[in-house]
């Protein structure tokens, strides 16, 4: 049990747990070994950065390994220290990879769910249980620059904790919206494409980076979860098109907030599920449990009272043969964490809306926070600003967002609810309560456009002409390392001052303010990973 804390030992051989896990399968010892030491770290290399070839290359040259069952967009790699063990350099070029969105920092089993759901570009996606984002912009590498995700979280809290990922990251294809999942509307009326129900749970499978479930977990826990669960899978179904895909996944071993909420919603013929295996081939894991002991909390079999019947295994050899369709990852298999999840197909075909002869018009309007695409007025001044002003720019208050097509086409239509009782008009986002929109671009100060967010730079540069420059490697790396040439090098005139975008031969951005001196508008990270690829040190950057 290399790399472990020794008090976690007698936590962990004595916990209840463990006893429940010696129920669940025959060789709990094996199990056991491998649910002990730190997760090593993992990370995800965007697809969408522009930097991917020399990321994937550093990370090799400092020991990493890319994840041989990963099978989604871009990459994955497992590193050769604990999660947040980096040293030096590394350390510091990891974080601003992170802080920067060119990578993601996620465990790797969490990596899972969205593989196995396999949005294509241009879907409509919901994401029920989105916080903290690690999935949300995994579904945006999917989509790229078209389809939608709209990434749902109800807690206000951790929707800030979404916002900021999705922003990290640069995502554009992402709404963020708070509500209860159980109680989501179904926004477009026509369902989505694909949903992602990642729900809360126990978190039994997550003994190697929190170590404190030795102590806390208890068979009770998950009984008391599984109403939850069931209701938002429930919902995660209703807000499907017919044929759509639902991904529904814990970080939890119990079959009682597994297999048997999948169970439930087989058993009323919601949904079928589809063999995760012919979708995940690599993964080394086990099939779906098929029959499970109900424990008490001293982890010994118990019956059960006839209110819970639902918890039992399915006499039924057809739900059965379903189950085992499902995936159970345990940690000894996979040599990280333990995670559960099931792919699940709609059943049915499109349900026919009987409208209510006296509908009632709800035209009321978003929230005043709520984002709106750009008006005439404001699209005149990007345009003076930027050259050109591209498709899909919405405003947040002093904010500029860039979104896609597909996310103004959910504002633009309208929608019924309560049946076909009640009409909203088009041009809102009602009943859908949005807290974000895309990617921010700018923001307006005194009805002039501010400088470009760094991270939409690159992106805009292909989309308009101001304020690009573009020079030489040469000057990016005069900057970068603290001298200052002037405006004439630059080839802006002299008299003209301002804030700028710098490219370079190999399309690097870097913004800047141009008046006296040039003077670069990038963070700390950005600076540091600019640096590193050009060969610069990174340390005591001061520029």
């Amino acid at each position: 049990m290399s790399g472990t804390d020794s008090s976690w030992e007698s936590d962990a051989e004595s916990s209840i747990l463990l006893r429940a896990v010696s129920q669940w399968r025959g060789d709990s010892a094996s199990w056991f070994e491998g649910s002990f030491d730190r997760l090593r770290e993992t990370v995800r290399v965007n697809p969408l950065g522009f930097e991917r070839e020399w990321i994937e290359s550093w990370l090799r040259s400092i020991g990493g390994c890319e994840i041989s069952w990963f099978s989604g967009r871009g990459s994955a790699w497992e590193m050769p220290f604990s999660r947040g063990a980096a040293e030096g350099d590394s350390r510091k070029i990891l974080n601003a990879l992170h802080d920067t969105g060119r990578i993601t920092r996620q465990e790797a089993v969490s990596m899972l769910p969205v593989i196995a759901l396999a949005p294509e570009p241009g879907a409509v996606v919901l994401d029920l249980c989105a916080s903290p984002g690690s999935k949300t912009t995994q579904i945006c590498e999917h989509l790229g620059d078209s389809g939608v995700v709209i990434a749902n979280e109800v807690v206000r809290g951790r929707v800030n904790t979404l916002v900021s990922n999705i922003q990290r990251h640069s995502s554009r294809p992402a709404v963020v919206v708070q509500h209860d999942g159980r109680h989501i509307p179904k926004v477009p009326s026509s369902g989505f494409d694909y949903v992602l129900a990642d729900v809360p749970c126990t978190g039994s499978g997550t003994t190697r980076k929190n170590p404190e479930v030795w102590k806390k977990w208890l068979p009770s826990s998950g009984v008391s979860m599984h109403s939850l669960q069931f209701d938002l899978l429930r919902r995660a179904i209703a807000v499907t098109k017919p044929g759509g895909r639902i991904v529904y996944s814990t970080c939890s071993l119990d079959p009682i907030e597994n297999e048997a909420v999948v169970s439930r919603v087989i058993y009323e013929g919601l949904a079928r599920v589809i063999p995760a295996g012919d979708i995940l081939p690599m993964v080394p894991a086990k099939p779906g449990m098929t029959s499970w002991p109900i424990l008490d909390d001293s982890g010994e079999v118990s019956e059960i009272s006839p209110e819970f019947h639902f918890l039992k295994p399915p006499d039924d050899d057809e739900l059965s043969s379903q189950l085992e369709g499902c995936l159970r990852v345990w940690n000894d298999l996979i040599d990280g964490g333990g995670f559960f999840l099931a792919i699940l197909e709609k059943e049915g075909g499109e349900a026919r809306m009987e409208f209510d002869s006296k509908v009632i018009i709800d035209d009321r309007g978003d929230l005043e926070a709520s984002p709106v695409p750009v008006n005439k007025t404001l699209r005149s001044v990007l345009c003076e600003s930027w050259g050109s002003a591209p498709q899909h720019i919405w405003t947040r208050g002093k904010s500029i967002l860039w979104s896609t097509e597909e996310a103004e086409r959910i504002w633009r239509a309208e929608r019924f609810r309560r049946g076909g009782k009640i009409l909203i008009p088009g041009d809102r986002w009602r009943p859908l309560k949005v807290i974000h929109l895309g990617l921010i671009c700018a923001r307006i100060r005194k009805g002039r456009v501010e400088r470009l967010v760094s991270k939409a730079a690159r992106s805009l540069s292909n989309e308009i002409s101001e304020p690009f420059v573009r020079v030489k490697s040469t000057i990016f790396h005069d900057i970068l390392s603290g001298e200052e040439p002037s405006s004439e090098q630059i080839g802006v005139a002299t008299e003209k001052k301002g804030n700028f975008v710098l490219i370079d031969d190999h399309g690097a951005c870097l913004p800047v303010w141009i008046g006296s001196r040039v003077t670069p508008m990038i963070n700390e990270s950005e600076k540091t990973i600019l640096r590193a690829t050009m060969g610069l040190a990174v340390s005591d950057i001061e520029v």
